[in-house]
């Protein structure tokens, strides 16, 4: 693991959160006295976002909770800037930072004490009569499901072209490794290490059909075939789109990578999951 040490880095804040920009402009002003300009400003701020695509930053610092640092990695991914989450949220899978701690951790990144940790994304394309209506990118995962519908749906998935199997699901979660600490966990998969880049594929809910989660080879693809109507396509939780019956969903390691400073060895992942389970273990709030 190479040192990763950062020139131009940005703070965003999640626009929610009265407290992350008043935490974000104590970042800037601790940045500014090692003789860096880092500009504060919100995730939504465009601005901010044109400026992140054209290549004006080699950071981004990710003020908020797990969600925040989704829809950096969907920012940032395409362009290769590395993200560094500090955690105001409840949970923070996906972040190594605690509000409280960030200003020692800045101080390890300009020491050369930080790595970059790089995770698959997925690619999710939409398809009717084999005609492309739509296509983006998943950190976390891709869902095809019932919606609001109460009824189940009928659902085909193929893995590389061939049939694996046929669900009557309340949906079929299509996740990265690091999704499966998200919805796909909590629809009972696995967890795999952050750094896999295999396609995970979860039913929710399955009523009388195969209620296992299947984990795919590197590389291998796979197509989810609506049969059944009222069924939508969800991608990392953003609003649904409606799908038809025989729709198909094609998905596939996305060619883009979201990037994450990271500190100490990669060991953090297993001591982080240790903390969350211990926590929930106890009865206290997620």
């Amino acid at each position: 693991m190479s040192a990763f040490i950062p020139k131009r880095p940005v703070v965003t804040a999640y626009p929610k959160m009265p407290e992350a920009f008043a935490e974000g402009e104590a970042m800037s002003a601790f940045l500014k006295e090692k003789g860096m300009d880092a500009p504060v400003g919100s995730l939504y701020d465009e601005d901010i976002r044109r400026r992140v695509k054209s290549g004006e930053f080699d950071m981004l610092i990710a003020v908020g909770g797990d969600g925040s640092v989704l829809r950096a990695g969907h920012l940032c991914a395409p362009c290769g800037v590395p993200i560094l989450g500090v955690n105001l949220g409840r949970l923070g899978f996906l972040i190594q930072i605690d509000r409280r701690e960030w200003r020692e951790h800045f101080e390890k990144l300009f020491n050369g004490e930080a790595w970059i940790e790089n995770r698959m994304m997925l690619h999710a394309e939409h398809i009717r009569a084999g005609e492309r209506l739509g296509g983006s990118n998943a950190l976390n995962e891709v869902v095809v499901g019932r919606g609001q519908n109460l009824r189940p749906v009928r659902l085909t998935a193929f893995v590389d072209t061939r049939q694996l199997t046929s669900y009557v699901a309340d949906g079929l979660i299509a996740s990265t490794a690091t999704g499966s600490t998200a919805y796909a966990l909590a629809a009972g998969g696995p967890i795999l290490p952050p750094e896999l880049r295999n396609i995970l594929l979860v039913p929710i809910a399955p009523h009388l059909s195969v209620d296992r989660a299947v984990v795919l080879s590197e590389g291998s693809s796979v197509s989810i075939v609506v049969k059944s109507e009222n069924a939508v396509l969800s991608v990392d939780g953003q609003p649904p789109t409606p799908l038809m019956e025989d729709d198909q969903v094609m998905v596939t390691a996305a060619d883009v990578t979201a990037q994450f400073v990271r500190f100490g060895d990669p060991g953090y992942f297993y001591r982080n999951l240790t903390a969350h389970m211990n926590e929930n273990s106890l009865g206290l709030p997620r």
